[in-house]
């Protein structure tokens, strides 16, 4: 798989970790189309992957990731953001538009 992890968003899941998962557990992302970045996620702990998830270990942190979000991830950064409107994870697609600058002018 071809996504990246940054340290902060890797320190994010390994807390979620450590205070929700015993032993073997991972983290479960699902990802989704939408939002600003064009994915958004929803994202538990699990002692064990569903069926039909992938085991992605990553620099000692076990993601089990849904067919859909092994393709949605493809060339993604998964961030970490904490600011007053955000808190949690981010992703950067250079494949997707964002938000800003595409208001419509009806001017």
């Amino acid at each position: 798989m071809n996504f990246e992890i940054t340290p902060k968003a890797e320190r994010f899941i390994r807390l979620m970790l450590q205070v929700d998962g015993g032993p073997g557990a991972g983290f479960r992302l699902v990802v989704k189309p939408g939002g600003c970045a064009g994915l958004s996620a929803a994202m538990n702990v699990m002692a064990q992957p569903e069926s039909g998830d992938a085991v992605i270990e990553r620099n000692g942190l076990r993601l089990f990731l849904p067919a859909e979000s092994r393709l949605l991830l493809e060339g993604v950064t998964i961030d970490f953001a904490d600011s007053a409107g955000h808190s949690g994870l981010v992703f950067h697609d250079p494949k997707a538009t964002t938000c800003s600058g595409h208001a419509p002018n009806f001017g």
